[in-house]
């Protein structure tokens, strides 16, 4: 990930509840993204075919599991696409590191949205959390799957 594509993706802002996405709810992330040497290689921009930000993953691998953190640009969202969005992030999992046999992911507990696609991209409810961000904590939801 580009370090403007990383300022663009800081710059996005999201309707109503899902407002809760917007990087500046959370400034340790918000401090992750917009730096070079803390997004290292684990950030990638994902464009349409006219070169336009779309979206993007970060994928973090411990032995045989990736962890992974996506998101879409706000304009997306709600339009149908996001199956077909987190389905080419599994596949580039697939095809690039064959040594991963499993993906988690977390997904805050309100986004019923975000859920419906994960279930229907083949993730399972592991456990639920408190999470710390944005100032308090938040129940979290923590999906897998396996490849």
């Amino acid at each position: 990930m580009s370090q403007s594509d990383a300022e663009e993706i800081a710059s996005w802002k999201y309707e109503g509840p899902y407002s809760f996405y917007n990087a500046e709810n959370d400034l340790e992330d918000l401090e992750e993204l917009l730096s070079e040497k803390a997004r290292g290689s684990n950030y990638y921009s994902v464009k349409d075919s006219n070169q336009n930000l779309i979206g993007f993953f970060s994928f973090l691998f411990h032995k045989n599991e990736a962890v992974i953190g996506l998101g879409l640009a706000p304009h997306l969202t709600g339009q149908g696409i996001g199956l077909d969005f987190v389905n080419r992030g599994i596949n580039y999992i697939e095809n690039n590191f064959s040594n991963i046999n499993k993906v988690n992911l977390s997904v805050a507990a309100f986004n019923e949205r975000a859920i419906k696609v994960y279930k229907k991209a083949k993730f399972k409810t592991v456990s639920t959390y408190m999470q710390r961000t944005n100032g308090s904590e938040y129940p979290f939801i923590k999906m897998e799957r396996t490849l």
